[in-house]
């Protein structure tokens, strides 16, 4: 049989995206792994799934798996491209839209065909809900990696984060360090390793090592755990315009007790079909 699937991208964090309310298929991990090949497959960084919901409050439930087959919590960039989809493939006429995920209730709001603020719920910072080994919540922690002390923040945003200020991501050696902090053993559930260079109060770059992905061009949940680790230290604004290497966005987070906002492009690249 064939497959209907959309090829998408959020500033370069590109995705297979799958309507699995009107088209009826199991998907097996190895599959994904099969179509995530970008020399033999569609190529992505994550595979998304839109399916009926479980939770009577919302629209969708939003899944996603990694390019290595295995199912994460939350991805912002996917988000984003999640409501262009079902509302390009006329799944809703809403511009707001409540999205079951596996880290809970998310809200999308459709600015615009191409731009959609995503509201990502409240950062969690407490160890056992990132999940992280320390043994008290801090802004700041002192993380052993290749022999030497590296600070980090660690965040919640769905899923685990642990985030560096670097002088210059461009010479921040992400694919050495990047491994070696996702695979640490105080990250029990491994972790995306976001590397924050700070230009202004309201500006920064980003680069972010994800786990099962490698290095993205953009990562949605990585710019909020760095926005929030920023303002945890002092030395962010409540609205930051963050540049990642496919593209920007901009991340507005008051403070501790308030969700997170974030507002970006979405694109469609194709739509294809797949033989199963």
């Amino acid at each position: 049989m064939l497959m209907k699937f959309t090829k998408m991208h959020g500033c370069g964090n590109d995705f297979m995206v799958i309507d699995l309310v009107s088209q009826f298929i199991k998907i097996r991990p190895q599959l994904i792994k099969k179509w995530a090949d970008r020399r033999f497959g569609v190529g992505f960084d994550q595979l998304l799934m839109v399916e009926p919901p479980t939770m009577p409050e919302a629209d969708f439930r939003y899944r996603i798996f990694n390019a290595d087959g295995e199912e994460v919590e939350q991805c912002g960039n996917g988000a984003r491209c999640f409501a262009r989809f079902v509302r390009d493939n006329k799944l809703t006429k809403k511009k707001h839209i409540k999205v079951e995920t596996k880290a809970g209730l998310i809200e999308l709001h459709v600015i615009d065909k191409n731009q959609v603020l995503v509201n990502m719920g409240e950062p969690r910072l407490q160890p056992d809900q990132i999940p992280f080994y320390a043994e008290q919540q801090a802004p700041l922690y002192s993380l052993p990696v290749n022999g030497e002390a590296l600070d980090i923040s660690a965040i919640s945003m769905g899923n685990p984060h642990a985030v560096c200020i670097v002088e210059d991501t461009e010479t921040t050696p992400v694919d050495t360090l990047g491994p070696v902090i996702e695979q640490h053993e105080r990250f029990p559930q491994r972790v995306n390793a976001g590397f924050m260079q700070i230009l202004a109060r309201d500006e920064i770059n980003l680069r972010v090592y994800e786990r099962g992905a490698g290095e993205t061009l953009a990562c949605g949940t990585g710019a909020c755990a760095a926005v929030v680790a920023g303002r945890l230290r002092g030395l962010l604004d409540e609205r930051v315009t963050v540049h990642l290497r496919g593209g920007t966005l901009t991340i507005q987070w008051p403070g501790e007790g308030h969700p997170v906002k974030m507002t970006g492009p979405c694109k469609k690249v194709y739509e294809g079909r797949i033989f199963l």
